[in-house]
């Protein structure tokens, strides 16, 4: 039937329902609680089907919605260029390394630039991407680092981490527990990184990133914090950018 002259089309929710003068891209979807699963699993679950970062990285073929964390990151700060010898520590499900295939040029498709070199390690097998190296390795294991170099054939230009320690439940106990793993990255970036290197790693705001940034300033000549676009708003998340490093801690005064 047709719509009537000045009267927007009706659309029907999920439940049935019919709706005038919104398109259907603005509903959102209603999860109901069912019988044996938890209140904050039906949020989560709710969250995701309405999440448009979800729906976009679908789209797009990216392996979930952190793809656009980094994006958005090198957007603004340019750490992924072609010719670039980089290492994803934690590296599952892949969306970090899918975004940076092609600014990096590893498969080399970019003529007249320069190719570079993907590392993805985690603890968990990860399906293959075309322009990555993956490996099953625990970052933090003796000898770690110069595994790392020996498969880069060399000193890395990035370092970048997007890991996250289970969640307890308890806040400061999380917060302390992605700090710490966090601050390993951190060392290990000093491990592997060549001079003028990047090293970019998600922190979430708590009172414990004072010491890390403290750290990083000793070892890279400009340390910056950011939340991007597509990190969410209730999250306490944001992302530590250490650009410049330096082969040897410089002195900084504490009151910096």
């Amino acid at each position: 039937m047709a719509t009537p002259p000045g009267k927007p089309p009706s659309t029907k929710t999920p439940s049935g329902k019919n709706t005038s003068g919104r398109g259907q891209r603005d509903l959102k979807v209603k999860v109901k609680t069912a019988k044996g699963r938890k209140l904050s699993s039906t949020r989560w679950l709710e969250r995701q089907l309405n999440d448009p970062y979800v729906s976009r990285a679908q789209r797009e073929g990216y392996r979930g919605r952190a793809a656009f964390k980094i994006l958005e990151l090198d957007d603004k700060f340019r750490f992924l260029v072609p010719g670039a010898r980089v290492v994803d520590l934690g590296c599952a499900p892949g969306g970090w390394l899918q975004v940076a295939v092609p600014r990096v040029n590893a498969l080399g498709e970019k003529q007249g630039k320069r190719v570079g070199t993907l590392l993805g390690v985690d603890l968990q097998e990860v399906e293959p991407i075309a322009g990555a190296e993956v490996h099953v390795l625990d970052f933090l294991a003796d000898g770690a680092d110069e595994q790392v170099k020996v498969w880069l054939n060399g000193q890395a230009d990035v370092v970048m981490s997007d890991m996250a320690a289970s969640a307890s439940g308890h806040k400061q106990t999380d917060h302390n527990r992605i700090m710490a793993l966090c601050e390993h990255a951190a060392y290990f970036a000093f491990d592997v990184l060549a001079p003028g290197g990047t090293f970019v790693a998600k922190v979430l705001a708590g009172g414990a990133e004072g010491e890390l940034q403290q750290l990083l300033k000793q070892r890279f000549t400009k340390v910056v914090n950011v939340k991007p676009p597509a990190s969410r708003a209730d999250s306490s998340e944001k992302y530590v950018v250490a650009t410049g490093f330096r082969d040897a801690p410089a002195v900084i005064d504490s009151d910096d």
